[in-house]
């Protein structure tokens, strides 16, 4: 079928997310052929970096062959069996794994599949277990600028306006409190914190963060030393600590999860996006034995926690998330990703000279950059410019951020540089 007839049938068909659709009446869509490494190809055979890990999904490259080959073995012994009542190899083998990769504070693992639908079952879990405590907690509290995903609980712990707003009246109750700019301390933010706690702290549940990074809140980078104290503050009121990873785990930030930086484990970790390598929906919600025991009864005393997807834990998705971990192991990532990431900040602080730019900031393998611009939609324009020098730069409004899989190459970093610095000279 002809690349036309493609974005013909797409058009008639499909309703593309987080798109006005009326854009691609001037801005043709991108039919994608094929993909290898940290390149994805059109019908044309032409080349695109893909500098933001298609979502930051993508962790060891399109088409990654040892991926691939796990997916294949699994795919010809077993696809999918309900998780209720039965259970799996490949789910067995990556809890382990992943409860020996984490504190000992966090060592069960309750399923889902995709990083919306983790914050619900951390939301919901840490509900019902103060109902069963007998507590009357019905609140939950975030950090102002927050994203946790759009399906109606993770939207009423959001923060970001955009995705927000429209849905006001139907989402659950919620608090917010201030983040602390980039680079500062956080002692006004923990002010405003302790004077909320003593307000309505015994009415809040859990107090929900995304570790380091918020990501789709523009890239904002905040300090650990603020998520530890305000984690503390929290515990003192009984409240729950909900880590949302999704984005942010499995060596995005410089550490395989973005809490080992943070001194606080929480009592509800959420991962999903890069577990499967990109491959299939999976995500997770790891906590504690003793949230685990809470559920823990006979089932006439209505203690049972029950949630559940068709597609919980499914082996293929599991298959992945196992060879994932195998690359972690055997390729040293982290160490690997760390001299990657000097070298592109030393890319990105040299970007300083173009006064079309500000806030440059980075963290682990996301970097990014804030354009000054009086364009309409500047950063809609910079992801159209960056085509042309074949980079897939999907921008957060006006921030532009580079968030690549980790197989990134040395002259990769480099191409990807030089097509930025002749798009800002002409900006």
């Amino acid at each position: 079928m002809q690349e036309k007839n493609l974005l013909s049938l797409d058009l008639e068909h499909i309703f593309h997310p987080c798109t006005q659709m009326k854009d691609h009446e001037k801005i043709p869509l991108i039919p994608i052929s094929h993909g290898k490494g940290v390149w994805l190809y059109d019908f044309e055979g032409r080349g695109y970096i893909d500098g933001i890990s298609s979502w930051w999904v993508n962790l060891f490259g399109h088409a990654n062959e040892y991926i691939s080959n796990a997916l294949i073995k699994q795919a010809r012994t077993l696809e999918h069996v309900l998780l209720a009542g039965f259970t799996h190899k490949p789910i067995i083998e990556l809890s382990s794994r992943l409860c020996g990769l984490l504190d000992e504070g966090l060592q069960k693992c309750f399923y889902a599949d995709n990083g919306s639908s983790a914050i619900e079952v951390a939301l919901k879990m840490s509900f019902h277990k103060a109902r069963l405590k007998k507590q009357k907690r019905h609140k939950f509290l975030s950090l102002k600028n927050s994203y946790h995903g759009e399906t109606l609980g993770a939207l009423g712990v959001g923060n970001v306006e955009l995705y927000k707003d429209i849905y006001g009246p139907i989402l659950l109750e919620s608090l917010s409190t201030g983040v602390p700019a980039l680079n500062s301390d956080g002692d006004k933010e923990l002010l405003e914190l302790e004077a909320l706690l003593k307000k309505q702290g015994d009415e809040i549940c859990a107090f929900i963060l995304e570790p380091l990074v918020q990501c789709a809140g523009n890239m904002h980078m905040y300090s650990a030393s603020f998520i530890k104290e305000a984690c503390a503050m929290a515990r003192g009121y009984g409240i729950d600590i909900i880590f949302d990873e999704i984005a942010v785990g499995f060596g995005r930030t410089g550490s395989m999860f973005a809490y080992e930086q943070c001194g606080v484990v929480p009592d509800f970790l959420c991962l999903s996006k890069g577990i499967s390598g990109g491959y299939l929906p999976l995500s997770v919600v790891v906590m504690s034995d003793e949230t685990y025991q809470e559920f823990y009864a006979p089932y006439e005393e209505g203690r049972s926690f029950l949630h559940s997807h068709s597609y919980t834990g499914n082996p293929l998705a599991c298959a992945c998330a196992c060879a994932v971990l195998d690359i972690f192991e055997k390729d040293d990532v982290i160490a690997s990703n760390k001299k990657k990431s000097a070298k592109i900040i030393k890319k990105l602080e040299a970007l300083k000279g173009f006064k079309n730019i500000k806030n440059i900031r980075y963290r682990g393998m996301i970097f990014a950059f804030d354009l000054i611009s009086t364009k309409p939609r500047a950063g809609l324009v910079f992801f159209q410019e960056a085509l042309k020098y074949s980079l897939i730069l999907r921008p957060l409004g006006n921030t532009i951020y580079f968030m690549p899989p980790y197989v990134i190459s040395e002259e990769e970093i480099d191409f990807v540089f030089e097509g930025i610095g002749r798009i800002l000279e002409d900006f």
